[in-house]
């Protein structure tokens, strides 16, 4: 029997498009305030994944909800199962964007929203994709399981618990990175790097000595942070600092302020935001406002100490070279550090949240053990660590052969394997690769602003993976 898959998917788009402008209009990003039982992410979260159970329930799957921390919509027979792993939760909006991003807006054939692409655009389209299988009655002798998580963006606490309670697939996807398909991820770990109790020291003598009161930057440690602000009171010139400062700004094109209240004077600075896996694409804020504190800026000591740490390890240095820890292979490239959260508070507490990608040959104990080591003699110290080892599939395996195979026939182009320093739901599975939604040559907008996906693209997606879904459960 011959499907034309992509026929299927049109006959469908106005009910795919309804069905997620409405998951898009809901604001799942991690809000701990309104965590509860059955709600362990927040409000918005709970929302998203009660949307998405509830619509498979609507369309005859069977659903499970685990505790609000996962849940899966599963079709087909047998004892073995096929894993399509995606997420419902998102990175906060951010500024900037053209149209409200939880307002979703096609202009130009893209759909603007937050978790366009990243990732609810395609879970909407593996849904249609296993939607399709069901309605067309086609035979399978494994199931298949969309398998929903709700934490994907921080610690990945919802994909631990799954596998606490549920078996592991034989095999499967996640719709959340690139085309054609990728097979090894990098290694990663989530850094905080907290303060020792703060000396509380005076400031240097000198009329121009200012205090850092505070220094704030970045949402989440893989996302670049796309403003940051820096607190300043002293009694020096303020007319003359505020000069400096537009200089600073002119000379190297980048947008910011500094605005004067009664009691300080603030610095505001605007950079542009790409996923943390390649810092080196976006402009750190954070980074660019430490390089003018250390270069224009006589501090006092607790706040110099901060910024000393930050100039001399993390600004220019997005690949580990300042800190030693420069390293590639040749299957995922160099090792990557993002510096995406900073938040000081003079004589409160000293934070810096890194990011650092690692080859599949890293050492992660070893790095860890660096970053300590540098970091003490500034105060700060490791703390909190979260740790995923990389991953790769073997490029023989049936589940690669399977999807470049599905890639060739619905595209006419070739199924390069990739690698990527992007971490996804294919390592939560003991044999899983990335797959789609973004196609060779898009513009990747993930935790960007104005995130939008093609929608024509978001349709070939959709029937590619419903003959991928058919293929590896028929």
């Amino acid at each position: 029997m011959t499907i034309d898959w992509q026929k299927e998917v049109e006959s469908r788009k106005d009910e795919l498009l309804e069905k997620l402008n409405a998951f898009l209009s809901i604001e799942s990003v991690l809000d701990p305030d309104t965590a509860g039982e059955g709600a362990p992410f927040g409000k918005g979260i709970h929302q998203a994944l009660t949307y998405m159970l509830e619509l498979g329930k609507e369309n005859g799957f069977t659903v499970k909800n685990l505790d609000g921390y996962a849940g899966h919509i599963e079709y087909g027979e047998g004892e073995e199962i096929i894993g399509v792993l995606s997420h419902v939760d998102v990175v906060p909006a951010g500024d900037g964007w053209t149209t409200p991003p939880f307002s979703p807006d096609i202009r130009d054939g893209k759909l603007y929203a937050r978790g366009a692409i990243d990732d609810k655009g395609p879970t909407m389209a593996a849904f249609f994709a296993l939607k399709i299988v069901k309605e067309l009655g086609l035979p399978l002798s494994k199931k298949v399981r969309l398998i929903l998580g709700t934490d994907e963006e921080t610690y990945w606490r919802c994909m631990d618990h799954y596998f606490k309670h549920e078996p592991m697939p034989v095999m499967g996807f996640t719709p959340d990175a690139d085309f054609p398909l990728i097979v090894a991820e990098k290694g990663f770990l989530d850094i905080s790097l907290r303060g020792e109790v703060p000396s509380g020291e005076p400031a240097a003598d000198g009329e121009d000595t200012w205090t850092l009161a505070s220094f704030t930057a970045g949402q989440r440690v893989n996302m670049v942070p796309d403003l940051a602000k820096a607190k300043l009171v002293g009694e020096g010139d303020v007319f003359g600092l505020k000069e400096q400062y537009q200089e600073f700004l002119l000379s190297r094109r980048i947008r910011g302020y500094a605005e004067e209240a009664d009691d300080h004077l603030m610095l505001v600075l605007e950079g542009v935001s790409h996923h943390g896996s390649e810092p080196d694409k976006g402009l750190n804020a954070a980074l660019e406002l430490i390089r003018f504190l250390k270069e224009k800026v006589q501090l006092d000591a607790d706040g110099q100490r901060y910024v000393d740490f930050a100039h001399r390890y993390l600004v220019d240095s997005f690949f580990g070279e300042k800190m030693g820890l420069a390293q590639s292979d040749d299957i995922v490239g160099k090792l990557t550090v993002n510096a995406g959260v900073f938040h000081y508070e003079r004589e409160l507490s000293h934070l810096v949240r890194i990011n650092v990608r690692y080859p599949i040959s890293g050492d992660h104990e070893a790095i860890l053990r660096k970053i300590d080591e540098l970091a003490r003699p500034y105060g700060l110290r490791v703390e909190d660590v979260d740790h995923k080892a990389a991953h790769a599939v073997d490029k023989n395996h049936e589940l690669v052969r399977t999807l470049s195979r599905v890639y060739e026939e619905q595209t006419g182009q070739k199924a390069e394997l990739l690698a990527i320093g992007g971490g996804t739901y294919a390592r939560a599975l003991d044999v899983g690769v990335a797959f789609g939604p973004l196609f060779p040559g898009r513009e990747e907008t993930a935790h960007q602003k104005d995130e939008h996906i093609v929608v024509d693209n978001l349709l070939k997606a959709t029937a590619i993976y419903a003959q991928a879904i058919y293929e590896l459960a028929k």
